[in-house]
């Protein structure tokens, strides 16, 4: 038991300390890559923006600084920035502290629904390999895994026009439940592109789980001491099929912070996905900075997350 705990405190603090690093790896490499791109720098932070010669001389000068002055500064606080966005001229993470709810509530939702919908799915395919559901779902699965996202979201247009086409409310609805009723409405056709894509991946990882576990020999002597089938695929085979698909379902939620970038896009969703793709359009550097790092941040902490939940799931890998 003892080597047991200090087995899996090893793992946390190895795991825990390769996260910081990369969170450090990425704060150096958000500073100095959009200060190395071709250019005036002036130009890249003011274009588009009509600025009056009294900002432009203190932008100048913010900038001119020593660059390790700038770069001590920027690492105390990367979360603070003295410069605007060059697209809608309000600080940077005022407009991502806006954007990040409407994007965790999109594909917070379509990660639970494809979730719960592709392990039932994966488990019945996988339990029954071979038969005519199996051949259907993993067939159907396919095709939809192969399909893009905003390819999804744009068909899905066409075929349910009667379904709001953009936007996450209606203009003039009051109240608080016509407001979640009317937002629920808005958010039918994104959820359900989003979660078409991710249903297919998890019924795919889960089926090719739990028909690897078929093959081992624990199952075997599960059914020789007597235990039913239900009980066998329950117990046993399900719980250790799962962790791989519940892996990726929490490597896809550090992808929440960052959108899908596509889908909110084509229906215009006001949430980090749509705020990256104006940022691009601009080029907007200073807001691009800010969501490349958070987006960053977000991928590295639910990695962390994942791997900490394995471990727990099979106590085996923390003492590796």
């Amino acid at each position: 038991m003892t080597a047991f705990l200090t087995g899996t405190r090893g793992y946390v603090i190895r795991k825990i300390g390769w996260s910081l690093g990369t969170m450090l790896f990425v704060v150096v490499f958000n500073f100095f890559l959009f200060r190395l791109l071709p250019g005036d720098p002036i130009g890249l932070y003011s274009r588009g923006r009509n600025m009056a010669p009294e900002q432009l001389i203190k932008l100048r000068a913010e900038l001119n600084r020593p660059i390790g002055a700038q770069f001590l500064e920027y690492l105390s606080n990367p979360f603070a920035s003295t410069i605007n966005s060059v697209r809608f001229n309000r600080p940077v993470w005022e407009l991502v502290a806006e954007r990040v709810w409407p994007t965790v509530l999109l594909v917070g939702t379509a990660i639970l629904i494809a979730s719960v919908a592709g392990v039932w799915l994966g488990i019945r395919s996988g339990w029954r390999r071979g038969g005519t559901f199996d051949r259907v779902t993993t067939g159907v699965t396919n095709t939809l895994y192969a399909m893009p996202e905003f390819w999804v979201g744009m068909v899905l247009l066409i075929a349910l026009p009667f379904f709001p086409s953009g936007g996450i409310s209606t203009p003039g609805v009051t109240g608080f439940l016509d407001t979640v009723l009317d937002t629920a409405w808005h958010m039918v056709l994104p959820v359900t592109a989003l979660a078409i894509v991710y249903l297919a991946e998890y019924t795919s990882i889960m089926r090719a789980s739990l028909v690897d576990e078929l093959r081992q020999d624990y199952l075997q002597l599960a059914r020789a001491k007597g235990l039913r089938e239900d009980l066998v695929r329950r117990r046993h085979a399900v719980p250790n099929a799962l962790l791989p698909t519940m892996t990726l379902i929490f490597l896809n939620l550090g992808f929440v912070i960052g959108g899908a970038i596509t889908v909110e896009t084509v229906y215009s969703w006001p949430g980090l996905g749509l705020l990256s793709y104006e940022a691009l359009r601009g080029p907007d550097i200073p807001l691009l900075q800010a969501v490349f790092l958070l987006f960053s941040i977000g991928v590295v902490v639910f990695t962390l997350l994942a791997d900490l939940l394995y471990a727990v799931l099979d106590p085996r890998v923390s003492t590796q």
